[in-house]
């Protein structure tokens, strides 16, 4: 049985749809003729994504109960792929409550399955001894499991392809470190999985009969430890062989700290996936294979499966990132000075300046700022700031950019996030960095009537309390420097220098 080939028109609800796995399923569940429609807490998240025309997009949050009515109306299949992990200590609660509310409003619709995509758990582990991460998955599984309606569990390990969290620390460990002190958990035995096939599995269960309810365990066709993992990931990208040297009194908790520094993984997010390779993590049967065959050709190995990622990595192909999702709690307010803006105080640092450049050229180095191209004013600075975030807890700078060269809205950039686009005219960032308030920065560029253009920024603090003036008060003496060296900087970039 084929999702994709054999699949009648279902009607789906799919929730996560700015993150990692959801942003893939869309297109996929589109493929098989049938309609989805999308829970999402900002529907202007998805607008720019490819399928967004192709899609029904409604308001809502797992996270409150209230806002599911009617949501389900009209679905066959619902996908549960929301996950708290990130949002702080207390990520467990979130997670069941968020999936208890989303399996009774199920219920009460009469839906036909949900399908809920959760993480392979060991076999006779208490669940005391669980990490938080694995806990909270098999949690969420049982609560949806209990709410009356089918559920189909696809309980995963590590997941291999572009943008995902776990490849991208197997990533930046291996090429950063050719000689690495490691903790004990390099030696786990853990079955990953191609994305590609997760996906195959999403979309095939759609179709099981409703009497299976029931979890599913599903891996790739290989057992491989962390370590030979990060060796085989060398060879395929045609790196020096790597020496490995475990070290077992590096304790979970500190090597997630050592994971966050050297990846773009933050240690929110790397603290909770380290502390699940403690356990091995490994099918305890392919009972699946007797409802759903194995993709065409088989399941994906794992160096295949690594070197479809780097090609798409190298390609600037990533459809999808880890970074993508929006948080719940992450902050929505408007942008001040919009008219639905509650008022408070407002800070702000403009800067305009006239350019000999067309407004294509400068737009041009805008949409390029971040990630790897820099934020065109005293690197250290930004460096600084990166890690100042990391120590709060923050994503700091190294999150990156999906595209080299193009954003969309919802893109996480460093430790911002693309909020508002308009291409060729106007690019407006969110900061998600630690901070006493709430920040924007605002670059924008407009032509003028010699064929040259105005680039126009603007940098916006709505400061929390006391200590959010006191920031504002603090920083502001380097913004002439950082601010104005940005303007200067771009404008520089876009305008062509004289030949010689």
């Amino acid at each position: 049985m084929s999702g994709q080939d054999t699949a009648p028109a279902l009607r789906y609800l799919v929730t996560g749809a700015t993150g990692y796995i959801g942003g893939r399923l869309v297109p996929v569940l589109l493929a098989t003729g049938g309609s989805v429609r999308c829970l999402v807490r900002d529907p202007s998240r998805l607008r720019d994504q490819p399928w967004a025309g192709q899609v029904e997009s409604v308001r809502a949050d797992v996270t409150d109960p209230g806002s599911l009515e009617g949501v389900f109306a009209d679905v066959d299949v619902a996908y549960y792929l929301v996950h708290a992990l990130g949002t702080g200590p207390s990520f467990e609660r979130t997670d069941t409550d968020a999936a208890r509310a989303f399996g009774l409003a199920a219920a009460r619709a009469g839906i036909r399955r949900i399908v809920y995509l959760g993480g392979l758990v060991p076999p006779g582990v208490p669940a005391e001894e669980l990490s938080a991460h694995l806990r909270s998955r098999a949690e969420v599984g049982a609560i949806l499991a209990a709410c009356g309606v089918p559920v189909a569990e696809l309980r995963a390990a590590v997941i291999i392809g572009s943008g995902s969290a776990s490849f991208e620390m197997l990533r930046y460990l291996t090429e950063r470190l050719p000689v690495m002190v490691t903790p004990g958990w390099v030696g786990t035995r853990i079955q990953p999985i191609a994305v590609r096939d997760v996906l195959y599995y999403l979309s095939s269960v759609a179709l099981l009969p409703s009497a299976v309810s029931r979890s599913f365990d599903i891996g790739g066709p290989e057992v491989l430890t962390y370590r030979e993992m990060m060796l085989r990931y060398s060879a395929v990208a045609g790196l020096p062989h790597r020496l490995i040297l475990p070290v077992p009194l590096l304790t979970p908790r500190l090597s997630s700290h050592w994971v966050g520094l050297v990846t773009p993984v933050p240690s929110g997010i790397a603290r909770p996936l380290v502390e699940s390779l403690r356990h091995e993590v490994v099918c305890g049967d392919h009972d699946i294979a007797a409802l759903v065959p194995d993709p065409a050709g088989g399941l994906l190995g794992f160096d295949t499966a690594v070197r479809l990622a780097l090609k798409r990595v190298r390609e600037a192909d990533v459809q999808t990132r880890w970074s993508s999702a929006a948080l719940p709690g992450a902050p929505s307010d408007p942008l001040p000075t919009d008219p639905d803006w509650a008022g408070g105080s407002l800070y702000q640092d403009t800067r305009e300046l006239a350019v000999g450049a067309p407004a294509a050229e400068v737009w041009r180095v805008i949409e390029s700022i971040g990630g790897d191209n820099g934020w065109y004013s005293l690197p250290l600075a930004w460096a600084v700031r990166g890690w100042l975030d990391r120590l709060a807890g923050g994503v700091g700078l190294r999150r990156g950019r999906r595209d080299r060269d193009r954003l969309r809205v919802g893109d996480s950039l460093d430790f911002w996030r693309v909020e508002e686009i308009v291409p060729g005219r106007l690019l407006r960032l969110r900061a998600e960095m630690r901070l006493p308030g709430l920040a924007w920065l605002e670059l924008s560029v407009e032509p003028d009537a010699a064929g040259g253009s105005r680039y126009r920024q603007r940098a916006l603090f709505h400061p929390r309390g006391l200590a959010g003036h006191l920031y504002w008060w603090s920083v502001s003496p380097f913004h002439a420097v950082v601010f104005g060296g940005m303007a200067r900087n771009i404008t520089a970039r876009a305008t062509p220098r004289p030949v010689r």
